[in-house]
């Protein structure tokens, strides 16, 4: 029996929420990868990578998941889309695509809540070492501290847009949560 233009839709757009969804997260994994900040003290380099913060190793390893799963997860929805028919027609690969899509939605979820909170807090922090460092005025200190800032200041920033394409994918796996939920209440 062909699909309604109805059901149409809905096949073509729970694929292009999963591609979506795999294209937010894999660039938000990349920019919060190859995010960095580099100062120089005197004669000693610290670099600040992502595994300095525990809430950016957390929010690298909820991708990573949410990739593996719209990964494993897009080769069904394209041959639902060309075929109308989904593979292994029985409420088992139902269920797991439903139960699926809410655990990784849940993840991804915790993973923007967690870069979020940790960008706030330590931005937040570095706000208040600043006020510090300026009230007690030492000769030079000021000047080295708006260097290291600003390099933080990038730091974080990219890890805010790491983040916010983290929510956008967050969000279209919601979408497809709901999509699945339909499909499995058919």
């Amino acid at each position: 029996m062909p699909q309604s233009s109805g059901s149409k839709a809905l096949t073509i757009t729970s694929l292009v929420v999963r591609l979506l969804t795999l294209i937010f997260l894999l660039a938000s994994l990349i920019v919060i990868a190859t995010d960095s900040a580099t100062m120089k003290i005197d004669f000693t380099e610290v670099k600040i990578r992502l595994k300095n913060v525990y809430s950016y190793r957390y929010m690298v390893s909820v991708a990573v998941i949410g990739l593996a799963y719209t990964f494993l997860q897009i080769p069904f929805a394209v041959h639902y889309a060309c075929t109308g028919k989904r593979l292994g027609a029985h409420d088992g690969l139902l269920k797991f695509e439903f139960f699926g899509d809410k655990v990784i939605s849940y993840l991804l979820a915790t993973g923007v809540g967690a870069a979020f909170g940790a960008t706030f807090d330590l931005k937040k922090n570095l706000d208040d070492l600043e006020r510090l460092v300026r009230r007690m005025n030492i000769y030079g200190s000021a000047l080295l501290f708006s260097e290291i800032r600003s390099k933080l200041d990038d730091f974080f920033n990219l890890a805010y847009v790491s983040a916010g394409l983290l929510l956008l994918g967050f969000l279209c796996s919601g979408v497809s949560s709901i999509i699945s939920s339909l499909a499995l209440s058919k």
